[in-house]
């Protein structure tokens, strides 16, 4: 396929209520970061925009402003400062890195609604909406918490879930409590406009689902997530509704029509605008028309705009925002959104509250100068298709046992090697024995490997494939030992050499977009430029001549040390403690309504033991568990399959509530419930006897 003329490309805007966390890096902004810089190798810069920026409106801002006792001016203004910087310094290559509450961007929004306004494309109505009498304010939905519908989380939002994912609305919640008060909200009635997702259904089905646009073929649809494509169909299948786009809030854009005073646009929103109003800066600052990145030319010119996010903000990027676009008429929509899921850490679920993350900006200061090591463990770990997990250990690992010495190891020795033999002057080589030619063929096809992985977002395969040709330079040395045939025969030594000079250094070419650092770091010691050795096709590479002078080796990596990990252990166990310590009666679920003891003497709970356990196909969730209850055996599906593996719970004696109605979940007849007992971080634990039991013992 042709490739477009221009790109845009997105990352989620942060919210300015606290630095960036390695969660968020994992999700947006190292795969995006990764994948802008092959396509300024490969089509130029000037094709390629990169925006993002901070997003400065939304409820959880005025919440943190709230508990710190200042103005939300005042915390976006410092956390902007931290953000921009921490990626800065870390390498995340933005072309503008843009601010919600810049003027410009104020106007363009307000521009935006105003052209739904004036197409007649929102409803304007009343409702009802959640009111705090103490504090004389309506709620927006994250000033409302309380129980998740679809799990058992206590502390949901009114837009979502954080434990379970799920998007949701306030009238949903169980037991809604204000998030100012802590007192239950009334309801009242207020106007707002509404975006009418329901007009929209029809051609977003066929815009997701067959990447069909207006008849035509937009994208394939293959090329999407599956994740993505499920969570966009499951909202879709529950049938789209009308959604608010005002709130009744201070804090936030202006709503730019008569009797609106009081309200602002919806963050969601308002926050997707900042990237079209970004790349209005960023081609301002350049002297350039900033139209052809968001808008489809004549002659047939086309630009590719793609989002890159976590799981959470997929139904605003993929429904929500390609919707507005459309209506609005005159922007091209996203071609992929390639959300990736969520980064746990040392097995747990990742918590800014809790302090149970590793933030950006304290990682830089404390391992000054290895922004590639913690860039490379996130490629690793990246949860490209499902959760994964960091921990400091693997983290140390990866660094010290594939870093140093896998492509450390190599170009030192390379370097090395020629500064003893040849004073770093590299040796005339033709490249005609045929052991010279398979390497210089496997560094073309390393760019076609690299390449492919890239254009499909699969980056950790791609990382692999820069790693597999470092591995072919360092069996290709191995192989011929130029340390012993130096010995005999320096002209061939030279040439060896030669041969493992020209993978180094198209290994720093193809570590440019995973590894900039190193990338960088490869070119001044071999004392080229990457001017001279652009992206390949994989059909003609440019190679270092003879003669030229190598600078002085100096090492890409060194061993991280067991104290350094042993105080990041430290920082988590102190902020576990921490959070014990501080964590009131109510982070427990409430006590559940009484009972009288009859409803009580209904249970019929037995013991048994787990005597066989399969993971259910297509579940993330589910055990099949076949569990003795001593009269009788019974197929019991529990969803416990993220907190434990089938081969550890066989032999596991439990509790089970036996005269349960009979339930059928993924074509599986389940017969009971195994009682489980959670604890405040979530981990699950099996409710058993205190010592070994005869199965099938009531329990009363």
């Amino acid at each position: 396929m042709q490739p477009p003329q221009r790109y845009t490309i997105t990352s989620a805007l942060p919210y300015t209520n606290g630095p960036v966390h390695i969660g968020q890096l994992s999700g947006a902004y190292v795969p995006a970061d990764i994948y802008v810089r092959y396509l300024r190798l490969r089509y130029g810069r000037e094709n390629v925009v990169y925006v993002c920026g901070s997003d400065e409106h939304g409820v959880p801002i005025t919440l943190t402003a709230q508990k710190e006792g200042v103005t939300p001016q005042d915390v976006v203004d410092k956390y902007h400062a931290i953000i921009k910087k921490s990626f800065e310094e870390f390498g995340i290559d933005f072309d503008i890195y843009h601010r919600t509450s810049d003027p410009l961007h104020h106007k363009t929004a307000q521009e935006f609604f105003m052209k739904l306004y004036d197409k007649g494309i929102f409803i304007e109505k009343e409702s009802e909406q959640f009111y705090d009498e103490e504090n004389n304010q309506f709620l927006a939905d994250r000033y409302i918490t309380g129980g998740c519908p679809h799990c058992d989380n206590e502390k949901a939002y009114g837009d979502q879930c954080e434990k379970c994912g799920s998007t949701l609305s306030p009238e949903e919640l169980k037991n809604p409590t204000s998030a100012i008060s802590g007192n239950k909200p009334i309801m009242k009635k207020t106007k707002h406009w509404y975006f009418p997702l329901d007009k929209c259904e029809d051609w977003l089905k066929e815009y997701i689902l067959e990447g069909k646009l207006d008849g035509k073929q937009h994208h394939d649809p293959k090329n999407w997530k599956k994740h993505v494509l499920g969570q966009c169909q499951s909202w879709i299948d529950g049938k789209l509704l009308p959604r608010a786009m005002t709130r009744d809030l201070d804090w936030g854009i202006k709503v730019p029509v008569e009797n609106a005073e009081g309200k602002v646009l919806y963050v969601w929103f308002d926050a997707p605008i900042g990237y079209i109003s970004a790349t209005k800066a960023w081609a301002k600052e350049k002297g350039i028309d900033w139209e052809p990145f968001w808008k489809d030319g004549a002659n047939d010119e086309k630009t590719k705009l793609v989002h890159f996010i976590g799981k959470d903000n997929i139904v605003f990027h993929s429904i929500i925002f390609p919707a507005m676009l459309k209506e609005e008429g005159s922007f091209i929509l996203p071609e992929n959104v390639p959300a990736n899921q969520f980064m746990n850490m040392e097995g747990e679920k990742m918590s800014t509250s809790r302090n149970w993350t590793v933030w950006l900006h304290e990682y830089l200061e404390e391992f000054p100068g290895k922004q590639d090591v913690l860039r490379y463990c996130l490629i690793q770990n990246m949860p490209e298709n499902k959760d994964s997990d960091f921990s400091w250990k693997d983290f140390q690992d990866r660094n010290n046992n594939e870093l140093v010495a896998n492509i450390g190891n190599f170009v030192n020795r390379v370097l090395v090697l020629s500064h003893k033999y040849y004073d770093g002057i590299v040796q005339p080589c033709d490249f005609s024995k045929e052991e010279d030619k398979a390497v210089l063929s496997e560094i073309s096809k390393a760019y076609e490997s690299v390449s492919a992985k890239l254009e499909k977002y699969e980056f950790k395969s791609a990382l692999q494939a820069v790693l597999s040709l470092s591995s072919v330079g360092n069996k290709y040395l191995a192989d011929n030992e130029p340390w012993k045939l130096f010995k005999t025969d320096e002209v061939r030594t030279g040439q060896i050499l030669n041969v493992a000079l020209q993978v180094v250094q198209h290994l720093a070419v193809l570590t440019q977009p995973v590894l900039p650092f190193t990338a960088d770091k490869i070119v001044k010691i071999l004392g080229t430029s990457f001017d001279d050795f652009s992206w390949s096709d994989g059909s003609n590479l440019n190679y270092i001549p003879g003669g030229h002078q190598l600078n002085k080796p100096e090492l890409l990596f060194d061993k991280i040390e067991n104290d350094a990990i042993q105080k990041q252990l430290d920082k988590l166990a102190a902020a576990k403690s921490q959070n014990l310590a501080a964590a009131p009666v109510t982070d427990y679920a409430p006590i559940k309504s009484t009972i009288q003891f009859d409803d009580f003497v209904k249970l019929d709970i037995r013991t048994g033991t787990i005597v066989e356990a399969v993971k259910v196909p297509k579940s993330s969730k589910l055990l099949n568990l076949t569990i003795d209850l001593g009269l009788e055996k019974r197929t019991v599906l529990s969803g416990i399959a993220k907190h434990f593996t089938a081969e550890e719970v066989i032999g596991q004696q439990v509790c089970v509530l036996a005269n349960l109605a009979p339930r059928k979940m993924m074509g599986t007849e389940s017969n009971g419930m195994v009682l489980m007992a959670e604890d405040n971080d979530g981990k699950l634990k099996f409710l058993a006897p205190s010592e070994v039991t005869k199965n099938g013992m009531s329990i009363s």
